[in-house]
């Protein structure tokens, strides 16, 4: 049996790391900024276990992806994903994405009609809009972002230990060397993808987006979420017409590490279902 693409290229010059793992319905998992397909480690083994294929996906200018110049907004994403799942040829998929991986997966619906996918996880996503506007009072202002990628072009070491320090219910939540494995991954980003697609999350409205899913979606959100707040996957809940919420009492943003074995339960009854 030939060993799976490791490497996928997605356009001349572009190749995104992809983690192709087990056998069986596929599930595609997305990951959040400024995260790659590792932040997934402790799903990988139960989704194999459970006889699932597993296709982790890095975004370009993250991780082991290339990290090349130009645009960084969901629909180069979108069309990099299209291409992934065309190039394997899969159908049928589960589309997981946490964070800002979960916009980028409504994006995908919305712009795909739902191709390849029959079923939709959206994991403490960053939607339908990640900052404050006019009629939209929730989750951050505009101005804390500005100053988020300030700080990416003056410290970002700095950025991501700020944004550890929030990413679960406590700062003691996860521990040490968890903590400290993340900071790894965060910073094999590169700075100039972290500061583009900041500003993508701070600009995309996806409230459109959200009226064209018409598949059996699970919203999966932290209670004490600092990063997109619980008042977030109300708003989904509400948007799309076939979902359910399933609320995390005792995450922040990561619940798919503070409630390892719940998230990944909850995952995989989802994906049997008829």
């Amino acid at each position: 049996m030939l060993a799976r693409e490791e490497y996928i290229e997605v356009e001349p010059n572009v190749r995104l790391h992809v983690t192709d793992l087990g056998e069986g319905r596929p599930i595609v998992l997305i990951p959040g900024w400024p995260l790659s397909d590792e932040m997934y480690e402790y799903q990988y083994n139960d989704l194999i276990n459970n006889n699932f294929r597993v296709i982790g996906i890095t975004l370009r200018g993250f991780g082991k992806s290339d990290k090349p110049y130009g645009a960084y907004d969901y629909d180069v994403h979108v069309s990099d994903i299209k291409t992934v799942l065309k190039k394997l040829d899969i159908k049928d998929a589960v589309l997981v994405g946490f964070s800002m991986g979960g916009a980028i997966a409504i994006r995908y619906m919305a712009a795909n009609k739902g191709a390849r996918v029959s079923k939709l996880v959206l994991a403490g996503a960053a939607a339908p809009v990640w900052t404050q506007r006019d009629d939209f009072p929730y989750n951050l202002p505009k101005s804390a972002v500005d100053e988020l990628i300030e700080l990416n072009y003056q410290d970002r070491p700095k950025l991501l230990s700020n944004f550890t320090k929030i990413f679960s219910a406590t700062e003691t939540s996860l521990n040490e060397g968890i903590g400290n494995w993340l900071n790894a991954i965060n910073l094999s980003a590169s700075s100039y993808a972290t500061a583009q697609c900041l500003i993508a999350l701070r600009d995309t409205d996806l409230r459109n987006d959200l009226k064209k899913i018409e598949i059996p979606t699970l919203i999966l959100h932290g209670k004490h979420d600092k990063i997109c707040s619980f008042d977030l996957a109300e708003q989904m809940k509400d948007a799309i017409s076939d979902s359910r919420l399933v609320t995390f009492e005792h995450s922040g943003h990561s619940m798919f590490l503070e409630e390892t074995q719940k998230f990944n339960t909850e995952l995989i009854k989802f994906a049997k279902e008829n």
